[in-house]
């Protein structure tokens, strides 16, 4: 009776152990088949490590090449700017490169508005013709270079352009806060001011 005992019990025993290398078998199987290793800290799943640093690279690499298209960009519109503003500066400095010259002769044609007044009242011809020659070929000459005289008898005075001498009465009432007299006329060259017109203001 014993030995019949013993001899289920081994046999269950033999059973549990056969279906516990079955179970550990198909498990086996199981992991070969997918190419999965569960446990992390085995080479079983050094793949996905491979793939996630894969794609942080990639994302760095994308956002240098990012950088440095907006860098490229900016430096584009720098360089842009700075053709311009040379450009500009380049206009300016031929336009008035010769605004010394012009302005020390401005006293020269003073002397010539002075001299033709007094050639008005010469009763030779030939010579008043002559001298107005002159002098109108030096105007033409300054004219083309940019310079431009300011018109400004019965004008309103302006602080931007005139410098009053004087204020005296006006002789009539719409010559009031105007230009009446123009002791030195004013200039402009290339549309900017060389010299204030001196005037006398009504009031």
């Amino acid at each position: 009776m014993q030995e019949k005992m013993k001899e289920k019990m081994q046999e269950k025993i033999q059973e549990k152990t056969q279906d516990k290398e079955t179970s550990n078998k198909e498990n086996a199987y199981d992991d070969q088949d997918t190419g999965i290793n569960a446990d992390e800290n085995l080479s079983g799943t050094s793949y996905l490590n491979d793939e996630i640093a894969e794609g942080n690279v990639i994302e760095k690499l994308s956002q240098e090449l990012q950088d440095q298209k907006d860098k490229y960009l900016r430096l584009v519109a720098e360089f842009d700017n700075y053709k311009k503003r040379n450009a500009r500066e380049r206009l300016e400095l031929i336009q008035t490169a010769g605004k010394e010259v012009i302005g020390s002769l401005l006293d020269v044609l003073d002397d010539c508005d002075r001299a033709e007044k007094q050639l008005q009242q010469s009763g030779d011809t030939q010579l008043r013709e002559g001298v107005q020659l002159v002098f109108n070929k030096l105007r033409s000459v300054l004219y083309s270079k940019g310079l431009k005289p300011m018109e400004s008898l019965k004008t309103d005075f302006d602080v931007e352009k005139h410098e009053a001498i004087t204020e005296i009465p006006a002789p009539s009432e719409n010559l009031k806060g105007k230009v009446i007299d123009e002791v030195q006329k004013g200039y402009y060259l290339n549309n900017k001011i060389i010299r204030f017109a001196r005037v006398v203001v009504g009031k």
